[in-house]
């Protein structure tokens, strides 16, 4: 049961996260702001982060906790780290 919930859970970040990346890239499309590229690249670390994650806990029967929670949070803190970049450079 847990693991269903975790899948689910993963899935809605994933599309939520996406949905982001779409918005921002269609801004850049629309105002040429860097940032919003710096934006789009920080949210898609983090969506990958958490997609990886999740397939590889299925995929390995979660074993493995450190380095699944090692590869999601440093794929998740560069995400942020290029989100705050985008915030900071925004003109």
């Amino acid at each position: 049961m847990i693991e269903l919930l975790y899948a689910v859970s993963t899935l809605v970040f994933v599309v939520a996260g996406l949905t982001m990346v779409g918005m921002a890239m269609r801004a850049y499309v629309q105002t040429s702001r860097q940032a919003m590229l710096y934006l789009s690249l920080g949210f898609s670390l983090a969506v990958a982060g958490a997609a990886a994650t999740m397939i590889s806990a299925f995929i390995n029967d979660f074993q493995g906790v450190r380095s699944l929670l090692l590869v999601n949070s440093g794929l998740t803190t560069f995400g942020y780290l290029f989100v705050m970049y985008s915030l900071v450079t925004y003109e």
